[in-house]
């Protein structure tokens, strides 16, 4: 049985998550399998999809570890090498599979035997092709399809890596597009692969469109429908390939798309992750960090990942970025406090309490200075700089409008006496405060009503554009909310139009974190059984199968309390918690689920069309140790702000491309 068995993830002493049983399906499973006695160092041969599934489980250093001694580009000259063996990890596509085939016929084949795998099925036309080349067949030491061709972004998240899934779906000419069913059948493929990869039978529940004669059901809304059935009609062709595949339901998939929630792609998220990603100008997870130069010269600059490898950034990214900054500073204070040499130079001080910048740089100049405190000395640099652009762009303020928007607690009046009075606002922001407005009440921006309101903001037609086009993305709620049906609003009695309850069962909260993404509401409900069936459908009826239902009552119901923190807080009154902590720890909630991970239940996956956010990506990690169910978010995009407004503006605008724009 292969390292992709579902069961091998809760039979085993160690609990493993989906990116690291990912990991070990393309280090052992196929890599490790080309292993011989005799074996020697191998070349590693991808396209540009595969390279980025393999660059997202995996270091450099663990191919390598494998036997792995150079990686190689297809489509580029390659030196020929008729002594190595090649590993060939490549899409099932006709001119990937005639290059492979070039590479190992006639007289000089570039390398001795190639294994190869394919990421996922193989078409038989192209199966056939390759076994009628004489030349090349007896030069194959393997011919296998992995099935794995998703991009595995986080411990609990991935992507389908479909960037222009908002334009070719729900975009002005989506509705005759040829790019509409092409895109469907790539996130298809690909989000069955991952229950390949799991050897998992899902659920496949989805958004249904609208049932309703007075409305048109569009293109738009049938796209969970369709990609449902996609998923499902791939996955039943693995129930008949692959060994040992569940007969049964393991599991549970929800096909969503972004109309479910505008508001949490556009919104300022406070969590030191959300943060760094939106106000920082990070490319991905890379941040150029200054360190001192050793010769007294200007700061060195130098290139970091920011990703789970970093205790500190595991341990704080899903934190309020009060909370980060608080504990940074208390980690920088033990750290003094521990080391004699600096007790001296505070000592040599007025007595005064340090800054957490002097702490930085005092640490630094140690001798016991280390790969700890590097990192350590990275995120004070990193909170503090965050906190410097919170006070200049004034994001505190704009934070509180945009949130007491979303809750019902300010409306119109509010959002224009903020434009009139904050005229220097940065264009950005006025423009994220405009898109959630627009949301919220979209009849206010029907024909020319809301062009006064951006005139007041003075924000510019590229960005009115973006304004206008949340319609796109209204879903099939904006049509049933008139007739009388399930809408996001809620009537909340003395208050506005509010898209968001209050959540009583969340004990206290930082300020400015009462928001949460619907995909949380909508996890809860499904992990209980209480999702609506006439708006959430499910495409394999439950009865069809003689298990009945996915999971026993008492599994399904159990409900575990959060831990709260005792530790005490010393936070300036804006980003004070109303009560206790925030009710979930910050870092990877598997690793303390491992120690208990027999009583995990069936894992939850979310698929969003249209781009994921960090929130939604946090709520999977928070769920999972609330639900005792490993929550996997998978989406065709992990967007953060600018990005995703670059792609609400290219839903009208097709001259322009996504490097085109600048937010």
């Amino acid at each position: 049985m292969s390292m992709s068995d579902s069961d091998s993830s809760h039979s085993n002493s160690e609990y493993k998550n989906f990116r690291q049983i990912t990991r070990d399906r393309l280090l052992h499973e196929m890599l490790g399998s080309t292993k011989t006695s005799k074996t020697t160092w191998k070349v590693l041969i991808m396209d540009k999809v595969t390279v980025k599934v393999m660059s997202y489980a995996c270091k450099m250093a663990d191919i390598t570890e494998e036997g792995v001694s150079l990686v190689e580009d297809l489509y580029k000259r390659r030196q020929p090498l008729p002594s190595m063996d090649a590993i060939y990890f490549i899409q099932p596509l006709k001119e990937n599979v005639i290059m492979f085939l070039s590479d190992m016929s006639g007289r000089c084949p570039l390398y001795k035997k190639a294994f190869v795998f394919f990421s996922s099925p193989i078409s038989r036309e192209l199966l056939s092709h390759i076994k009628n080349d004489t030349s090349v067949l007896p030069r194959i030491g393997a011919l296998r399809e992995m099935n794995l061709e998703y991009f595995a972004t986080d411990s609990q998240g991935f992507i389908t890596d479909n960037e222009r899934t908002m334009e070719e779906l729900f975009g002005d000419g989506a509705e005759s597009s040829r790019k509409y069913d092409a895109c469907i059948n790539t996130m298809a493929t690909r989000i069955a692969t991952v229950f390949a990869s799991l050897r998992e039978l899902p659920y496949v529940r989805y958004r249904a469109a609208p049932l309703d004669v007075s409305t048109v059901t569009t293109r738009r809304d049938l796209v969970p429908t369709k990609l449902a059935a996609g998923v499902l009609n791939y996955i039943d062709k693995y129930a008949n390939t692959i060994p040992n595949f569940p007969k049964n339901p393991t599991c549970e998939l929800l096909i969503v798309d972004r109309s479910i929630d505008q508001i949490a792609p556009i919104i300022h998220e406070w969590t030191y992750d959300a943060m760094c990603h939106d106000v920082l100008n990070m490319d991905g997870n890379k941040y150029i960090h200054e360190i001192p130069s050793k010769s007294g010269g200007a700061p060195e600059k130098k290139e970091v990942l920011l990703e789970d490898h970093d205790p500190i950034w595991l341990e704080l990214r899903h934190a309020h970025i009060a909370d980060a900054s608080e504990r940074l500073h208390e980690k920088m204070t033990n750290f003094v406090s521990k080391n004699k040499a600096a007790q001296i130079s505070h000592g040599s001080r007025n007595g005064g309490e340090l800054s957490t910048r002097e702490l930085q740089k005092m640490v630094q100049a140690l001798p016991q200075y280390n790969e700890q405190m590097d990192k350590l000395s990275l995120h004070v640099e990193i909170a503090g700089k965050i906190n410097r652009v919170i006070k200049e762009l004034g994001l505190r303020e704009l934070g509180q409008l945009e949130q007491d928007l979303v809750f019902g607690d300010a409306g119109t009046k509010e959002v224009i006496n903020f434009l009139r009075t904050k005229q220097d606002a940065a264009p950005e922001n006025k423009l994220r405060l405009l898109m959630i407005y627009a949301a919220i009440y979209p009849e206010k921006f029907e024909g020319d009503k809301g062009l006064k309101l951006m005139q007041l903001a003075r924000i510019s037609p590229d960005d009115m554009n973006a304004v206008n086009n949340m319609r796109y993305l209204g879903g099939p709620d904006t049509k049933k909310a008139s007739s009388g049906g399930f809408s996001l609003k809620f009537d909340v009695p003395g208050k506005k139009h509010a898209v968001r309850k209050d959540r009583k069962d969340e004990e206290g909260t930082w300020q400015l974190s009462r928001f949460y993404p619907m995909i949380e509401e909508l996890i809860e409900k499904l992990s209980k059984g209480e999702l609506p069936k006439n708006e959430y459908s499910c495409m394999n009826d439950p009865n069809a199968y003689s298990n009945g239902a996915p999971q026993s009552t008492s599994a399904r119901n159990t409900q575990v309390q959060p831990a709260h923190s005792m530790r005490s807080r010393r936070t300036g009154t804006w980003a004070r918690p109303r009560g206790s902590d925030d009710g979930y720890s910050s870092d990877s909630m598997l690793r303390h689920a491992s120690s208990d991970f027999r009583k995990m239940g069936q894992r939850i996956f979310v698929f969003i069309v249209g781009g994921a956010t960090r929130s939604e990506l946090r709520v999977a990690h928070k769920l999972t140790n609330k639900l005792k169910r490993e929550v996997i978010l998978g989406s065709s995009s992990l967007d953060d702000p600018p990005q995703f407004i670059t792609k609400v503006k290219l839903l009208t605008n097709q001259e322009l491309s996504l490097d085109d724009l600048q937010i």
